[in-house]
């Protein structure tokens, strides 16, 4: 009999620092930088996003995520066997995050615990590793996290890039089960769009090479991530024996709610299908889809029993979509 691994519960955590677009834009007047809120969502659908305090880590909002996560799938810390976390915003070049967040859950059965890196993708392949270890019998409960603090790393005299950021993290517990749970996902990279979204900077001899902050070409991300989404979803679908008629949620990552919106007409899919929170939340990279995950469940929109399609691109160029059972 197949063995599948199963969602069984979500969590998500924001920061309480809330900054609207008019928030940004009267910050960033002051370093002579003009935006407007008008002009931030007309072209991102962005709202609003949160920032995390200066001494506030990836590995404590993923705390926070990851209890509630524990707590709705109704287990113990200590049933936990796997931890993996999707960041781009690791607390130290190591050890990992996720060594770090097992400590601080109290965690002390030596479980396997290790960073997935794949920017804006990197909750989709996590879910796919996690996914490959239950099926094989690797592990039996995965607590699978997306958490980022984007704002250090951005650019605040690029209005370009710094409107479109912001600070969180989602988190899903995983099981093994008999019951269908993760039907099928489809990972890709190009390692030859490295340039159009990057952070071109590193550690060396104790000095910062090159440059700690984010860059990103905007219209080629937008042109490339549209056409490499959709054939993500339909080699899923294809996967698993399903069409785009069988989806009950597409939850994309929340990057451009024009990306967004384009991925539902391809899919023929109406936008009352698509968890939206890029809204309030802006793009948290690798917790934007945990934390829209947490919200469609804990709004009451995504039930047990239905179909979900998960689908990110990212900085590499990543990209990737995951087709589950809730």
């Amino acid at each position: 009999m197949r063995r599948y691994a199963r969602i069984i519960g979500t969590g998500s955590y924001l920061p309480p620092r809330r900054l609207t677009n008019n928030d940004l834009a009267a910050e960033l007047a002051q370093r002579g930088i003009e935006t407007s809120d008008e002009w931030i969502v007309e072209r991102t659908g962005i709202r609003a996003r949160h920032f995390a305090a200066p001494d506030v880590t990836s590995s404590d909002l993923a705390l926070q995520a990851c209890r509630q996560a524990i707590e709705a799938a109704g287990v113990s810390a200590q049933d936990i066997d796997l931890i993996i976390v999707a960041t781009s915003t690791p607390d130290m070049v190591f050890p990992s995050t996720a060594a770090i967040l097992q400590h601080k859950l109290g965690i002390a059965n030596g479980c396997p615990a290790f960073d997935v890196q794949a920017v804006c993708s990197g909750f989709v392949y996590a879910l796919s590793v996690a996914d490959a270890m239950i099926q094989t019998g690797a592990a039996k409960r995965a607590l699978v996290v997306g958490a980022e603090v984007f704002s250090r790393i951005l650019d605040f005299n690029d209005r370009t890039t710094c409107v479109l950021f912001g600070d969180g993290a989602g988190a899903v517990v995983l099981e093994a089960s008999e019951a269908p749970g993760i039907l099928a996902a489809e990972l890709h990279a190009d390692g030859s769009h490295v340039g159009i979204l990057c952070v071109p900077g590193h550690v060396s001899g104790g000095n910062v090479l090159g440059d700690p902050l984010l860059k990103m070409d905007g219209q080629a991300v937008f042109k490339l991530a549209v056409g490499v989404l959709d054939k993500a979803a339909r080699a899923t679908l294809d996967k698993a024996g399903l069409t785009e008629a069988d989806i009950d949620w597409l939850i994309p990552h929340q990057a451009n709610i024009r990306i967004m919106q384009s991925t539902a007409r391809k899919l023929k899919l109406s936008m009352d299908k698509v968890v939206v929170t890029v809204d309030q939340h802006g793009n948290t990279s690798a917790a934007s889809i945990p934390l829209a995950l947490d919200h469609g469940v804990r709004s009451g929109q995504v039930k047990p029993g239905q179909t979900v399609l998960l689908e990110g691109v990212g900085g590499g160029f990543t990209w990737g979509a995951v087709l589950f059972k809730m």
